[in-house]
């Protein structure tokens, strides 16, 4: 059953919920108001949970791989490598391509984390 299903039921229970606790409160039946009250209450939870699931399952599924904190995507660090050691080969300054990258990261993660670099002007320009 689809989440969008779930809330479509979830929204039928919530609106009989409450017709349910205005008619037992103007018969004062004090106790089914209060049951209506839980069913409606159950029925927001449950389409809160549908709708938490969904979105997981398709942040998960869909789009890039996503990868645990800490966790290393060896083929893209392989490429990353790769590029840096061209970079160097072709006259560019080891330890600011370096620093290019761990920016880069900080950039990625989102981090605004100030830490030493050698970042500056180049002493040869990058051809």
């Amino acid at each position: 059953m689809s989440a969008k299903t779930i809330r479509r039921i979830a929204v039928l229970v919530c609106a009989s919920g409450i017709a349910g606790m205005i008619v037992s409160s103007i018969l004062n039946h004090n106790g089914t108001a209060i049951t209506f009250g839980l069913i409606t209450a159950t029925a927001v939870l449950c389409s809160m949970v549908a709708t938490a699931v969904a979105a997981d399952t398709a942040r998960t599924t869909a789009g890039p791989r996503l990868l645990s904190p800490g966790a290393v995507d060896e083929d893209e660090a392989m490429a990353v490598e790769t590029i840096v050691q061209e970079l160097v080969a072709a006259g560019a300054q080891e330890g600011t391509v370096r620093d290019l990258v761990r920016h880069s990261v900080r950039l990625g993660r989102g981090s605004t984390q100030a830490e030493p670099d050698n970042l500056g002007r180049p002493s040869q320009p990058f051809n």
